[in-house]
């Protein structure tokens, strides 16, 4: 059977669930589903600030999904990444605005631009440390 689709599946340090928010209202992405640490069976956390930490979490935005999580407490996840998200746009305004509105608190590497193969493009690293790539092909006139 080949491969279905790829998901990107997101780690955070104990911020999945600020992330996540700031996607909501940065993206219009839409959490479907979100579990915590203190809601899995035979398992104990030292701490209820462990318990309320993201053990998965199901994001859509648009047609797209990521899957997220913070890492177990006492474990972290190393600081950039070797995966860059890209989101694929068709209207160029709507991706402006939703680049300016995740960078915000983040750091741009890439102002959105226009490219040799007919995109307007840009990346950013957003406030929590994942790294995005915007990318909106744009119609021949």
């Amino acid at each position: 059977m080949p491969v279905q689709k790829a998901t990107p599946y997101l780690f955070f340090n104990g911020t999945a669930e600020k992330a996540l928010q700031h996607y909501k209202q940065a993206l219009g992405a839409k959490i479907e589903g979100l579990m915590r640490y203190g809601e899995m069976p035979d398992v104990e956390t030292s701490t209820p600030e462990d318990a309320r930490r993201v053990v998965h979490a199901y994001v859509r935005i648009g047609g797209a999904e990521l899957m997220a999580s913070d890492t177990p407490a006492g474990k972290t996840t190393p600081a950039g990444s070797k995966v860059e998200v890209c989101l694929d746009y068709d209207d160029v305004e709507e991706m402006a605005r939703h680049f300016e509105a995740l960078a915000a608190g983040g750091k741009v590497t890439m102002g959105l631009h226009d490219t040799f193969w007919g995109a307007k493009f840009g990346a950013l690293v957003d406030a929590y440390g994942i790294h995005w790539m915007f990318n909106c092909t744009q119609k021949k006139s």
